[in-house]
């Protein structure tokens, strides 16, 4: 791939990711908690997404791109553990908010999920804007 070409796909990722946190505030504040816990998943993913592009890592299944993040970005200390923690609680939530009619989360646990993503995302945008220098 372009490299060009590579930046717009990671830019449209980062700006997915953005819009995802811009409607998860819109969705608590409308109690809205089912949507909220996929929105901060997806806005999760995309950030990931992102950095797998600039990569070059490429797969089709959500949790092989999960497992690939945290083997390269938790594990070896890029990024702090509580990250991987908490995209793998967004994926079980989103999961069992998606598939289970009997899940359900309080306010205040998307409320805590949802500043982790916002952190996450932030994170991820510096990440990228440091190793494109």
């Amino acid at each position: 791939m372009i490299e060009k070409d590579k930046q717009i796909l990671i830019n449209h990722r980062i700006r997915q990711a953005q819009e995802a946190l811009v409607e998860i505030s819109v969705l608590i504040e409308n109690k809205f908690l089912g949507l909220a816990v996929n929105r901060i998943y997806y806005s999760i993913f995309y950030a990931i997404s992102a950095v797998s592009i600039k990569d070059g890592f490429t797969t089709s299944k959500h949790k092989k791109l999960l497992g690939w993040f945290n083997k390269n970005y938790i594990s070896n200390g890029i990024l702090p553990r509580e990250f991987g923690k908490m995209i793998y609680a967004a994926y079980e939530n989103r999961e069992k908010s998606d598939y289970d009619f009997l899940f359900e989360i309080t306010k205040e646990e998307i409320k805590k999920y949802f500043e982790l993503a916002k952190e996450f995302v932030s994170e991820i945008k510096r990440l990228l804007e440091d190793t494109s220098k």
